[in-house]
């Protein structure tokens, strides 16, 4: 842990803005303009979502070499170099006319996201703040972060009402450009802890081998499926519901605003419960808040209402998620294993949105889909319970 507050709280702050900026525009903007781009385009929904999903499987793939590259060097040179791509990525984005561009452009979105999204920021922050304050400074960092449906969902179908989806994008991409190279470049500049030897038993190798942890990917990866497949998706379900597209998109944003509230609740939870009950309560919440979501027919109100509910969970998930490694193993070698772990739960973060599209077609309606992703909720609770080594819940290493 970094000694002192102001280079750390600097740290903290910059993070907090990119986040907000880097959610919004890589990953949130996207459900608004989605019905957008095919209209335009003519290509298929699930063409379209495809998209978006080779983007987080192709940060899932780099955010390994990401972690262990972190774990050495510190972010600012990560999280600087992943802005900059990011601006770039945009925007050929934008300017895609063909299927393939529009694919490529994607891929660059990936490399970036695996740079600049939470897994970098988790990495820094749960190194500079340490055992004793890392979860209060993540949850901060997840708190902006849950703003960024609230701010760019909005904003993003705002700027589609009144720009094409290209134009909108271009926007977007100097957004993300005048926020967040300078952030990253002058916040994160401070000095970056040396890695301590780890014992045998305490190697990223011997630990990614072991069985609660194999356990811990698979039911991570599981709920990770559950709880973010339902945000394409949700903008089309208020939709056939009777929502207009503004409604729908404010209906995502509040969604978002439901995370702060997860958020906000993590510190008392964790005070509360112990990491294998946490795990598994926060996964059964989530099969339940996706199952009522896809059962509540209306009226606007409440369909915004369980919409609402679902972001709290996931915001608790995201903190679950975040602090999984370090509540188990420790803050050593942190960025490897995070790495490792968030390289499967990104490939169904990133396969979610595109199943979720799919089975609409193959299910023929949105309850249908919600269900089965509540059920795989559930067995995610389940496999989660062998996810503790023993007396990983008094290990306090730092």
């Amino acid at each position: 842990m970094i000694r002192g507050h102001a280079g750390p709280r600097r740290a903290l702050v910059a993070l907090c803005l990119t986040q907000i900026t880097g959610w919004g525009v890589l990953f949130y903007g996207f459900p608004v303009l989605a019905p957008a781009i095919g209209v335009d385009t003519g290509w298929s929904g699930t063409t379209v979502t495809g998209a978006f999903s080779v983007a987080q499987l192709v940060s899932a793939v780099v955010g390994v070499p990401v972690g262990r590259l972190l774990d050495r060097r510190g972010p600012r040179l990560v999280m600087t170099t992943g802005s900059l791509v990011a601006v770039g990525a945009v925007a050929v984005v934008a300017s895609a006319r063909s299927l393939p561009w529009f694919y490529a452009g994607w891929v660059l979105v990936g490399v970036a996201m695996a740079g600049v999204l939470y897994q970098p920021a988790f990495a820094a922050l749960t190194r500079w703040y340490g055992p004793e304050r890392r979860v209060t400074a993540l949850t901060t960092v997840t708190l902006a972060g849950g703003l960024a449906s609230t701010v760019f969902a909005p904003l993003s179908g705002v700027l589609v009402a009144h720009l094409s989806w290209r134009q909108t994008y271009l926007v977007l991409a100097a957004v993300l450009g005048v926020l967040t190279v300078p952030a990253h470049l002058v916040g994160l500049r401070l000095p970056w802890p040396a890695l301590r030897v780890a014992s045998d038993a305490r190697r990223p190798t011997t630990i990614v081998r072991s069985r609660p942890f194999v356990l811990l990917v698979v039911s991570m990866s599981l709920g990770a499926l559950a709880v973010f497949a339902i945000v394409v998706p949700m903008v089309p379900l208020f939709a056939e519901r009777g929502l207009s597209a503004a409604v729908a998109a404010w209906g995502l944003g509040l969604a978002g605003a439901g995370q702060l509230l997860g958020r906000l609740g993590y510190g008392r939870l964790v005070s509360r419960t112990g990491v294998r009950g946490r795990t598994a309560g926060v996964l059964l919440a989530s099969a339940a808040t996706t199952l009522l979501l896809g059962l509540v027919p209306g009226p606007a109100v409440a369909l915004i209402a369980a919409a609402v509910l679902t972001g709290v969970v996931r915001g608790t998930y995201t903190l679950l998620q975040a602090t999984a490694v370090s509540d188990r193993w420790g803050t050593d070698h942190y960025g490897a294993l995070s790495g490792v772990l968030h390289a499967p739960l990104l490939v169904f973060t990133a396969v979610g949105p595109w199943v979720a599209t799919a089975l609409v077609e193959v299910l023929g309606g949105y309850s249908a889909v919600f269900a089965v992703l509540a059920a795989l909720g559930v067995v995610a609770a389940a496999v989660s319970l062998g996810s503790v080594p023993s007396r990983a819940e008094n290990y306090t290493a730092g």
